[in-house]
């Protein structure tokens, strides 16, 4: 009897603390700002020292992850986790000049989104992405006679392609892939050796240089890069091309920011495109759309190179003591504005 009443308080303990976590990742989630402060409570983890001292990179040499002793600074398959201190950026920018490189950055302004975000992200680019580089930047839109005219330095150039304009705001999304993977086997492909993929609602607030470059980067998403991998937002339809199921996936990267080589980006435009066809086909829709194939994809094909949440930054979130020098930063969400 008194076995089964022990039983008995024990389970209403731990549904008291499973409805006492629901609250508190509803309030995290949609509710008191002041609950994101928790999430720094959260480890992230520790590079083991056998691997930091291996970690080195084709355009900044060796690297110093001991100098950021209080992020993850490296994967569990060995690629490096760039934050601010743990390269030399001179180093960085000699390795590539050295190289010869032509860096593409290719950015989608459909509808208001051209007006709105598209005249800062190109002017901001200009002061930092791969300053001292040869540079040509691809926008692609439905009204190519709107690119606002922005001056260029030496040495990079802006090409426009037009693309059809969608019904849905989430077709857009969708089509991406599909017109990067034709664009990178056409004259972008001919042109570029490495090439970034951005989305146009953010701008440039620091450098972002070669020390980004790799044959494959994805970027940790600012909102979940310290949440256990069981809250990440996934896939979860086993149906989707791009479900995970529980126990897969190492972090949740961000569609706003991807690159790589010219071969890399080809095949992860091709998986992402072919999953989203046969998505439709079944009459499905990813829950965040490009963004839930591209960490199917990096989940299958790991990424030789994680950029850190500095490299792109929400200021919504607030300021991080770990967040020194911010790349990128989001611009204000005006969606129902944006969208119809």
């Amino acid at each position: 009897m008194a076995l089964k009443e022990r039983l008995r308080t024990w389970k209403r303990l731990f549904w008291l603390l499973i409805l006492f976590a629901l609250g508190l990742l509803g309030l995290y989630l949609y509710g008191l700002p002041v609950i994101r402060h928790l999430e720094v409570l959260i480890p992230m983890g520790v590079c083991p020292s056998a691997r930091m001292a291996l970690l080195r990179d084709n355009f900044t040499g060796l690297l110093h992850p001991w100098a950021r002793p209080e992020v993850l600074t490296c994967t569990s398959w060995g690629a490096p986790i760039i934050w601010d201190g743990t390269f030399d950026p001179a180093v960085a920018q000699r390795e590539a000049l050295q190289q010869n490189l032509t860096i593409a950055l290719t950015v989608f302004a459909v509808g208001r989104y051209l007006e709105k975000y598209l005249a800062r992200f190109l002017e901001t680019a200009e002061q930092h992405f791969m300053v001292g580089q040869r540079v040509v930047y691809y926008v692609f839109t439905e009204r190519p006679d709107a690119v606002p005219r922005v001056a260029l330095a030496p040495g990079r150039l802006l090409r426009v392609e037009r693309v059809a304009r969608e019904r849905r705001w989430q077709d857009v999304s969708m089509q991406r892939m599909h017109t990067l993977h034709e664009a990178l086997g056409g004259r972008l492909g001919r042109e570029a050796r490495f090439v970034f993929c951005m989305d146009v609602d953010q701008y440039f607030h620091g450098a972002f240089g070669p020390e980004a470059l790799a044959e494959s980067v994805a970027q940790l998403h600012s909102w979940h890069y310290r949440w256990p991998r069981w809250l990440l937002p996934y896939e979860r339809d086993a149906r989707s091309a791009a479900a995970l199921a529980p126990g897969e996936g190492d972090f949740y990267y961000h569609a706003a920011v991807f690159g790589g080589s010219v071969a890399a980006l080809r095949g992860l435009t091709a998986h992402c495109a072919q999953g989203q066809r046969r998505d439709r086909e079944l009459g499905l829709e990813a829950r965040w759309h490009d963004e839930s194939h591209l960490n199917k994809f990096f989940w299958l094909h790991k990424p030789a190179k994680v950029l850190s949440p500095e490299f792109c930054w929400s200021p919504d979130i607030g300021s991080r003591a770990e967040i020194r020098r911010p790349r990128l930063l989001w611009a204000p969400k005006e969606y129902a504005l944006l969208r119809d």
